[in-house]
């Protein structure tokens, strides 16, 4: 059924949807092609490149509105470098893991694995659910997860006691409603809702998370230097990172930032902008009777990356595999959930025309599979 050709007329001018890496906005491509000449292939250390970072942190900190005492580190490594990083430089003794998807999952095997810390506590939901935050009163690390990548599940981020709160951002960064009051390390790649490539990982850091830093990084425990965010901080207070970074993705997420800003007047206008987006996904599907949302509960659905059950007798690789054949990209369930499912990117940088075509194009798919 592959073979099946959509109008044109029903496309999307864009037709990337994947939940990362994500689509890049062209602009930003031909803003990087007109500076790249004089900007890749030179050294990191020097003002040229270092005046990209200085810019991608002050439009961060812009877009975030983040209190003047908060810092923005840069270091090299996503996610997976950075739970390790944390586990290393932040847990102090014991951390709690709230675990409903399987990148929430993920760091809490990194503090389980790590020898100089004690067992992590766990609180745990049902794919499609996520557990309410909990005051803790044997850990200093609340491990919270902003927006559960395989799931299309957001969580509320709050804080309710001493422990710091370490979120997981790299899916909802830019599009989820963010107080950075409420969390002391808010960390993120930059492929997804950055709209830049992978490799480099941004973390808003309280006071608070600053200290536990410099604090463990002068006591007796063994850090390795790529993984010392005493190290990345420092560096990142120079407008640099420890190790070489990929310049061409500091550029592109700092092109997004100033967009979002510009366009969007910062992040309560884009998440208004997302809540759109969402209401036209979620609202197609729950009129549809071969579809449904994933996530049950309204208030828990992601704004930045929607997941849609399809109905048994329609096979949502069939729809997948019409969709790609016709430049429609990247909408496949997370392979390790195992739903009948199409999971959707919403995030800024997808515009909404283009899901609404993207809407329109599974109608008329689905009607033709039938």
């Amino acid at each position: 059924m592959a073979d099946l050709t959509i109008p044109d007329e029903l496309k999307p001018a864009d037709g990337r949807f994947g939940s990362g890496p994500s689509k890049v906005r062209p602009e930003a491509l031909r803003r990087l092609a007109e500076v790249g000449d004089e900007l890749l292939g030179t050294s990191h250390r020097k003002p040229r490149v270092k005046d990209q970072v200085r810019r991608l942190q002050d439009g961060l900190g812009e877009l975030f509105s983040l209190p003047a005492d908060h810092e923005v580190l840069l270091t090299l490594g996503g996610a997976t470098a950075f739970w390790d990083a944390a586990a290393f430089g932040l847990v102090e003794r014991r951390a709690r893991h709230y675990v409903f998807g399987e990148f929430s999952s993920k760091f809490a095997k990194a503090t389980a694995a790590a020898p100089w810390l004690e067992s992590p506590e766990l609180i745990e939901a049902e794919f499609g659910e996520v557990p309410g935050v909990v005051p803790t009163t044997d850990a200093d690390v609340q491990a919270l997860t902003h927006n559960e990548t395989s799931t299309g599940v957001m969580q509320h981020i709050e804080r309710v006691d001493e422990a710091l709160v370490l979120v997981d951002a790299t899916s909802g960064a830019a599009g989820l409603p963010f107080d950075p009051n409420q969390a002391d390390a808010y960390y993120f790649s930059l492929q997804k809702g950055l709209a830049s490539e992978g490799g480099l990982t941004v973390a808003l850091l309280s006071p608070a998370a600053v200290e536990r830093i410099e604090r463990i990084a002068a006591s007796d425990r063994y850090i390795p230097t790529f993984l010392d965010l005493a190290t990345a901080l420092d560096n990142s207070r120079k407008h640099q990172t420890y190790n070489t970074p990929s310049v061409s993705s500091v550029f592109l997420a700092a092109e997004q930032v100033d967009w979002l800003n510009e366009t969007f007047g910062g992040l309560e206008g884009v998440v208004e902008t997302q809540r759109a987006k969402a209401d036209h996904v979620y609202g197609w599907a729950g009129q549809r009777d071969w579809a449904s949302p994933f996530v049950t509960d309204p208030a828990h659905r992601s704004l930045v990356i929607a997941t849609i059950d399809i109905d048994e007798a329609v096979s949502a690789d069939e729809i997948n595999a019409v969709l790609r054949a016709n430049g429609i990209l990247d909408t496949d369930a997370y392979r390790k959930l195992g739903r009948n499912q199409l999971r959707i990117a919403m995030f800024p940088a997808v515009d909404q025309s283009d899901l609404e075509a993207y809407t329109a194009c599974v109608d008329w798919v689905v009607e033709r599979l039938g």
